[in-house]
Parts: C-alpha cells; sequence; structure tokens
C-alpha cells in the first residue's frame, strides 16, 4: 500500500488493529482442488479422470480447478461425449460412454445415486472451509472431489508477526462463518 501522506506514518505507531481482506490476501484468490475420496471399486485417479472430463465443458471456477487438480497429477482428460450443467446443483455428462454426475448431494437424489454414504464426508470437508462435490457414474456413487481457496504460505507468518507487534488481526470476508473459519 502507498502512503501518500507524511502525517500516516507519523501516527503508525497508534495502530492496535490489521484488517485484512481473506481473498487474494490472505488466500490464494481462486480455488484449487485439496481432496479426492473414493468409495469401493473406485481409485483416485478413477474418480479425477472422470469429474475432470466432466468438468471441461465447466467454465465455473470449481470445475477449472478439479481439471488442473487432474492435469497436475499427469491425469489426461478427455473431452465429455454430452455436457449440461444444472445451475445451482451440478452437472451431467458423458465420458467414454459413461454417464457422470458431480453435484450437491440434493442433485444425486434427482439423478437416482444413492450418496447417503458420504454425508459424513462432506460435512468434514465443509467444516474444513471446504467445497466438496459428489460424483456418480453409471448410477453409482464413485466419490467426493473437494476444492478451496487456500491460504497462502507467507499469510500464517505474517499474522504471527502482526500479533508479535502486539496488533490484534482481523480478517474481512464474505464467505460463510465455515469457509472463514
Amino acid at each position: 500500500t502507498r502512503i501518500k501522506a507524511g502525517d500516516a506514518l507519523e501516527t503508525a505507531h497508534k495502530i492496535d488493529t490489521g484488517v485484512l481482506d481473506k481473498t487474494g490476501t490472505v488466500t490464494q484468490g481462486k480455488p484449487v482442488l485439496t481432496d479426492v475420496v473414493t468409495t469401493i471399486g473406485f481409485t483416485e485417479d478413477d474418480v479425477l479422470f472422470l469429474a475432470a472430463a466432466a468438468e471441461i465443458g465447466s467454465e465455473h471456477p470449481l470445475g477449472e480447478a478439479i481439471v488442473t487438480g487432474a492435469r497436475n497429477r499427469g491425469i489426461k482428460t478427455n473431452e465429455p461425449e454430452i455436457f449440461e450443467a444444472v445451475p445451482g446443483h451440478g452437472i451431467t455428462a458423458v465420458v467414454d460412454g459413461r454417464r457422470v454426475v458431480l453435484g450437491n448431494l440434493a442433485f444425486m437424489e434427482d439423478q437416482d445415486v444413492e450418496a447417503r454414504a458420504v454425508e459424513g464426508t462432506l460435512a468434514r470437508l465443509s467444516d474444513e472451509g471446504k467445497t466438496a462435490m459428489v460424483l456418480g457414474v453409471d448410477g453409482e456413487l464413485a466419490g467426493v472431489v473437494a476444492v478451496a481457496d487456500t491460504v497462502k504460505e507467507d499469510s500464517v507468518a505474517a499474522i504471527e508477526r502482526m500479533h508479535e507487534l502486539g496488533l490484534e488481526v482481523v480478517m474481512l470476508t464474505g464467505d460463510n462463518q465455515r469457509t472463514a473459519d
């Protein structure tokens, strides 16, 4: 930040609170893939390949995070044969002849995928401030992928240093309480 007035420097010693914006200041500012959870019969590579291939047709930042996460792990993805987004719920796609659905629990129910077995996993990921999506393949529960806007490596050290200086540090965000925590 640029200080334009000299008197701002003269009164800086009176500062007792630092206010930080979360997105892009404390965090990276864009979501990244954080977790891949599988169910019996599916590997992490299976889940990531199918989720990423389905999301190639999406321009949503969460979808982009899944695609980038898969590519960063060396997983090559195919274009889906069919893609449809259902705003606020999820996506459906056909990948290598397999019907793939990716979205929230309610969407899984609408798509006839029994997903109650991962409710605990979804709650845990949500408590960690992550956005989790359930993957169904040909009507079967395949797994869960999660993305989050991760904390920058130097944020913790910077905030600790502010505390050492006697500053109270406050974070501002438009996110919900769980994500902020």
